[in-house]
């Protein structure tokens, strides 16, 4: 077989693979000594592109690729299915929840905590006097068991007033370069999230997103809650975005005076001058 017709196969038919721990980062190269790009989170089902010795490189549902270490993953095997896709689960809704190998908080410690947007393949739901619990698969096939307070089983679109009370739920959460979870964001990845709370996948980074199709260009006069504002020094050069909410104001994860998710003003510097580009979801 040529190298060509192998790379072909590769990219039509990518082996899978599900993320084992609660957030796996995503480098730039196959090595801890470069910069990460980006992270998926524990259940996330990704395409394997390319392996290099303990190293993968991956690919996200939102088209992401970054390389990953290997221990991070189960692979999937022929005939298996993407972790979560089918039967019924539960997604975390707290910016935390603790996974326990019992229906009890005080016998162990817990396996883990899993982040925001984790997905759970359910295997059971008691009703008495454990129904306050769910018992769950995680995907290296061990059973866990959730707090049903911490999950919801029946996730929905949110609205964009509902969207703009979620993001402040995540006020002082870090600011983490590459980060994709409530354990850690950085601009893009917390933007990204907001919009597929809304039922929306779009681009990894500010820049893609600024110029993404979903989205159509708003005039800074004509701003809606809900809008995306994107800064820089130029629209070329898009290096940070956020959410409008409204009033002049909007919510962002910067690094600017306490690194972090915050509400900041539009009519401040160095914001008012840095504004670039605004989109608003069509």
């Amino acid at each position: 077989m040529s190298f060509l017709l192998a790379l072909a196969l590769l990219t039509s038919n990518p082996s899978r693979g599900v993320v084992l721990i609660p957030v796996a980062n995503m480098y730039s190269a196959s090595s801890e000594d470069t910069d990460v790009v980006s992270q998926a989170i524990c259940g996330t089902n990704v395409d394997l592109v390319e392996e290099r010795g303990s190293w993968v490189k991956v690919r996200t549902p939102d088209n992401y690729e970054g390389w990953m270490l290997v221990a991070a993953l189960r692979r999937l095997e022929a005939g298996d299915r993407p972790y979560a896709a089918e039967g019924r689960s539960a997604q975390v809704e707290r910016l935390a929840a603790n996974l326990y190998r019992e229906p009890n908080v005080t016998k162990h410690q817990p396996l883990m905590s899993v982040p925001f947007e984790t997905r759970l393949e359910v295997l059971d739901e008691p009703t008495g006097d454990a129904g306050r619990w769910l018992q769950v698969r995680l995907p290296d096939n061990r059973s866990a068991w959730v707090q049903r307070g911490d999950v919801t089983l029946e996730p929905k679109p949110l609205t964009i007033p509902a969207t703009i009370e979620l993001a402040k739920r995540f006020l002082g959460v870090t600011y983490l370069w590459g980060g994709r979870s409530s354990f850690g964001y950085d601009c893009s990845g917390f933007t990204q999230m907001l919009v597929r709370q809304r039922g929306v996948t779009m681009p990894r980074d500010a820049d893609l997103q600024a110029a993404w199709e979903g989205v159509t260009a708003v005039k800074r006069n004509k701003l809606l809650p809900g809008d995306l504002l994107f800064f820089g020094a130029s629209p070329d050069k898009i290096t940070h975005t956020g959410m409008y909410i409204g009033h002049g104001k909007f919510i962002h994860d910067t690094t600017r005076g306490n690194p972090g998710v915050q509400i900041s003003r539009l009519r401040d510097r160095p914001w008012t001058r840095l504004l670039v580009a605004c989109r608003r979801l069509k």
